[in-house]
């Protein structure tokens, strides 16, 4: 498999303050005192007009020396974030596939038969955890606001499945999805896709997506290009190392060859990308990096994928490393709206935070 060589993260630091002074506002979802609401890019995002929803996982906060500050004895509850004004203001809302003492109920197999074309439509992908268990899905066509569900994903001879929400749509009941798998050695992983036709009832595997690595290649973010032609990005790890690669498919996900290295995340084992294409044709990767200056990053590529500009600061005053998990939409305006969790200082709360960006003209 021929690999166009990697480009070097230290011409993108250093070209990255000159983007630096990006029109951008940043705005709070969710901070509620002594909780811990993380990991948008987990639960996935939706845009209909300037009406946005967007997932999240709402905790106990929990000063720590080491790991996520959230106290792991005590129940955390998927919530939904939803902005009616382009992410200007937000309301906290409880998915209704909750049981009235916040738990989720056991999946059972899909019915099938799904609109995914359906202009209200959502689909949802949770994992069970990223080491042990598996995965589900759920369908909504109200845009959120009652969801179907939980539903089976295949185990496809894994010990695990770390499924979050990645999917494209390619007709009313055709659907693909991006997942993570346990290898081998039943450490997390490697990413695959799987596709079904039948609106959800049945699930087949297509493809892996590169070959099984020595460290991680977890939590893709994916985009359509043409009819055959898809990419997708992913969240790497190897030793000390940590960044964002891309993979492109000429074959409509049959398989797969890697682009490049796109985005150095830092340390604390790295932060997942999302990708999204704008109106005018470019796609805005963004990301969290957690090294000091701990913040959220972005990059933009005018044709389609094969090269980036310089990486523009969306923010870099964060306490600590223990942040990110983005996921971004564009607005009817063009500006984008880019949602993460966030922290003021190591030993204060996690919250969800909103940064609305303007990325410019195409040039």
């Amino acid at each position: 498999m021929a690999h166009i060589p990697r480009r070097t993260f230290l011409a993108a630091a250093t070209s990255s303050l000159a983007l630096a002074n990006v029109t951008k506002q940043n705005v709070t979802v969710f901070h509620q005192p002594g909780r811990f609401g993380g990991w948008p890019a987990n639960n996935g995002i939706w845009i209909w007009g300037n009406e946005i929803l967007v997932g999240f996982m709402d905790g106990a906060f929990k000063q720590v020396t080491s790991g996520h500050a959230i106290d792991g004895t005590k129940p955390s509850y998927p919530r939904y974030a939803r902005s009616r004004d382009g992410g200007q203001t937000w309301s906290i809302e409880t998915p209704s596939y909750l049981t009235p003492e916040g738990t989720e109920r056991e999946p059972t197999d899909g019915p099938g038969g799904f609109d995914f074309t359906h202009p209200d439509s959502a689909v949802t992908f949770r994992m069970v955890s990223s080491r042990t268990g598996f995965s589900r899905f759920y369908y909504s066509a109200d845009r959120g606001r009652a969801w179907q569900g939980p539903y089976r994903i295949p185990t496809y001879g894994r010990t695990g499945i770390a499924a979050r929400t990645d999917y494209l749509v390619n007709g009313k009941h055709d659907l693909m999805a991006f997942m993570t798998a346990h290898k081998e050695n039943g450490r997390e992983g490697r990413v695959f896709n799987v596709r079904t036709a039948d609106g959800g009832k049945t699930w087949d595997f297509v493809s892996w997506i590169g070959p099984e690595p020595a460290g991680f290649s977890i939590m893709p973010a994916s985009v359509r290009l043409s009819p055959t032609r898809l990419l997708t990005t992913l969240r790497c790890k190897d030793g000390p190392k940590h960044w964002i690669e891309s993979w492109a498919s000429d074959d409509d996900g049959r398989t797969w060859r890697r682009l490049a290295e796109i985005a150095d995340t830092g340390g604390s084992v790295g932060n997942p990308p999302t990708l999204t294409t704008l109106a005018d044709g470019r796609l805005a990767l963004t990301y969290g990096y957690r090294s000091a200056p701990f913040g959220i990053r972005a990059r933009l590529s005018s044709d389609q994928g094969l090269t980036w500009g310089a990486e523009i600061i969306l923010r870099d005053d964060a306490g600590c490393w223990d942040l990110g998990y983005p996921r971004s939409v564009q607005r009817p305006d063009g500006k984008i709206v880019t949602i993460y969790y966030y922290n003021d200082h190591p030993d204060r709360e996690r919250y969800i935070a909103a940064t609305i960006w303007d990325p410019g003209p195409s040039r």
